[in-house]
């Protein structure tokens, strides 16, 4: 057990060494690593919002607008299944007038011309309701219908009213987070907070008002048909005929606005890609986009029967860009040029590119964190660590002699380790993580002391230096690994179930697991093992 190939030697000490080579970035600067060869690696150990600031917010999602969308499309849908279908043989259903939605109950009521076709109007109206519920749970319907003589109602149960809820922070958590971290490594944290509200903290962030603007904008993207033979004037004093919008031009563009088709021939779900970049016709940037097989058919033969009209491209009821289709673009992709800044071209992209916001959200509270508060934070958890670990070396060498040297340089390389792990997954470390890693210091300890004082127990039987050695690694690997496991698994729950600084303490404990096991049993067993082989010591001291 004490014996040790060369490749298994090699292989051990690479491993450190590769630790170290991943841990070496956080002792340079972003300048000095730029002018790096691109073999060296370059990730480092993000500081959480705790450690270097940043920015706080508190966001509330307008959950009443979600549900009052949901009542609002089901409403389209009750009434269109009120309509004949002759393949289905259906008749037309008449109604006394549009179905109304009561918000206090959440309830949609219409009512049918004719009493007889009322049960037929229920068997529609569930119909209709089939389908709109997937997720809220098996067995489980969104709405239920019902009839009061000709009077009939579409409640939304409270089931479902609690699961769009739900659904709609969470996506709107999805959304935020592809908007401010689409490449997934600023590791900034967004969490649910109660029913409707969210919190985001990005550690380092030093423009909020960009990241509000970019959080806070509902990113719906459409595409729709300008319609030439409106009168701008009547437009403009609210005389609009049915199915029309006026939507003005935004800043950039100019002012004024365009008389467009209220539906849009293409909307922003069908757009799979967009990207900001320099426009070759002339200055300025543009936005490049891609839309998925549905996109590409209905922009494709759109553009082959408009040719010569302009195409309006509105984000957030405001007209971006509004170009004359020159010719058909069947590609499945286009761009959009404007007077847009780089600043402006790199924010619609990425707004286009997350997708729309399920619901309006509202800054309820905005904090910047300071960095001195994380100076100071550092400094502290900085002392408690090197205080931890200089107590550790010093005991460890008073109590076990040669073998406490071995465990000390073990305990160096361990902590090289898990600043090497953390580098190379771009992992956040914050004040509770920087307390997971004293915590770490002291549990490869302790599994040190486990084998030396089995060790100890051996040689005070009677054992030789070699026997006594081996069988102390041998007889302490099960109490260690059932402490560790047992540990493990805790960070794990830890990681799953919490958030934020919690999720960080859960990392760094749950690498400092892995590494602490290697560093004591594996590490330390080679210098040992290497000491004992080539020097046959008649007797060692513990």
């Amino acid at each position: 057990m004490l014996q040790f190939s060369r490749w298994q030697s090699i292989l051990i000490l690479g491993t450190v060494f590769l630790g170290a080579l991943f841990a070496a970035p956080n002792f340079f600067t972003d300048e000095q690593l730029a002018g790096a060869p691109g073999v060296v690696p370059k990730n480092q150990i993000n500081l959480g919002l705790d450690l270097q600031g940043g920015s706080y917010l508190l966001l509330g999602v307008d959950t009443e607008q979600v549900i009052t969308d949901r009542l609002t499309g089901m409403r389209q849908e009750v009434q269109r299944a009120m309509r004949a279908n002759r393949s289905a043989g259906r008749e037309i259903i008449r109604l006394t007038g549009p179905a109304q939605i009561d918000r206090a109950t959440d309830t949609i009521s219409f009512a049918v011309r004719n009493p007889e076709q009322a049960q037929d109007a229920l068997t529609r109206a569930r119909d209709a309701t089939r389908g709109s519920g997937a997720g809220i749970g098996l067995g489980l319907r969104p709405y239920e219908a019902t009839a009061n003589g000709a009077q009939i109602q579409v409640r939304m149960t409270p089931e479902a009213r609690r699961f769009f809820v739900t659904d709609a922070v969470q996506s709107s958590i999805s959304v935020i987070r592809r908007r401010i971290d689409p490449a997934g490594n600023k590791e900034v944290s967004i969490q649910p907070q109660g029913g409707d509200r969210i919190v985001v903290q990005v550690p380092g962030d030093s423009d909020p008002e960009a990241l509000k603007a970019v959080i806070v904008s509902t990113g719906q993207l459409t595409f729709h048909a300008h319609d030439r033979a409106a009168d701008p004037t009547e437009a403009s004093a609210g005389l609009l005929p049915p199915g029309r919008l006026l939507v003005p031009y935004t800043a950039s563009e100019g002012a004024g606005g365009l008389v467009l088709l209220e539906d849009p021939i293409i909307t922003g779900d069908m757009v799979t890609e967009a990207s900001a970049q320099l426009n070759p016709d002339g200055g300025g940037f543009q936005i490049n986009f891609s839309f998925d097989g549905r996109g590409a058919r209905r922009f494709g033969n759109y553009t082959r029967e408009h040719i010569g009209e302009l195409f309006a491209i509105v984000l957030d009821g405001e007209i971006i860009s509004a170009p004359t289709i020159q010719s058909p673009i069947t590609g499945g992709s286009g761009r959009i040029t404007g007077n847009f800044t780089p600043q402006e071209a790199t924010r619609i992209a990425t707004l286009i590119k997350a997708g729309a916001l399920p619901a309006e959200l509202q800054i309820l509270e905005q904090r910047s964190v300071g960095p001195e508060l994380g100076r100071e934070s550092v400094r502290a958890g900085a002392m408690a660590l090197i205080i931890g670990f200089i107590a550790v070396v010093f005991y460890m060498v008073l109590s076990y002699g040669r073998f406490g040297i071995y465990a000390d340089l073990a305990l160096i390389a361990n902590v090289v380790l898990i600043a090497g792990a953390l580098s190379l997954f771009g992992s956040t470390l914050t004040l509770p993580g920087i307390a997971g890693i004293v915590l770490t210091i002291g549990m490869a300890v302790d599994a040190n002391v486990l084998i030396f004082e089995r060790i100890r127990e051996e040689l005070l039987a009677g054992k030789g230096p070699i026997n006594a050695v081996e069988t102390g690694y041998q007889r302490a690997w099960s109490a260690i690994i059932d402490a560790n496991v047992t540990t493990f698994i805790a960070a794990m729950i830890m990681f799953m179930l919490g958030a934020g600084p919690v999720r960080g303490f859960a990392v760094t404990l749950a690498v400092g697991v892995c590494t602490s096991v290697f560093t004591a049993f594996v590490l330390t067993r080679m210098f040992a093992g290497g000491y004992l082989l080539s020097r046959r010591p008649k007797e060692i001291t513990l």
